[in-house]
């Protein structure tokens, strides 16, 4: 039996972002007080309004996570951000099989 290798794929996220956190984005990038990392994760926010094929970088996920930590962040920020972490891809765990395949579950039980 054929198995595929799924090493180093992301598991496909089709989340956009809504209306409400959309207008939190924009309120967030036209702030001259707010942080850069706030406006990087508000601009990937903001990006995949209505795009569900985008999905949020590393870089822009990092920042998202540090500006939601930060207790000095607006609540404009703080939506765009968990927004854009949102829809950050996850990337599936593998592992070998006993058979010497892959297996994104896990080693296969007797």
């Amino acid at each position: 039996m054929h198995q595929e290798s799924n090493k180093g794929r992301e598991m496909v996220n089709k989340k956009v972002t809504g209306k409400k956190a959309a207008s939190s984005a924009s309120k967030t990038l036209k702030s001259k007080s707010t942080s850069k990392k706030s406006k990087m994760a508000a601009g990937s926010a903001l990006s995949q309004r209505k795009a569900p094929k985008k999905q949020t970088s590393t870089a822009a996920a990092k920042a998202a996570s540090k500006t939601l930590g930060d207790g000095r962040t607006s609540k404009a920020s703080k939506s765009s951000a968990g927004s854009a972490l949102a829809q950050k891809g996850v990337k599936k765990k593998v592992t070998a099989t006993r058979e010497g395949g892959t297996n994104s579950t896990g080693p296969k039980k007797k």
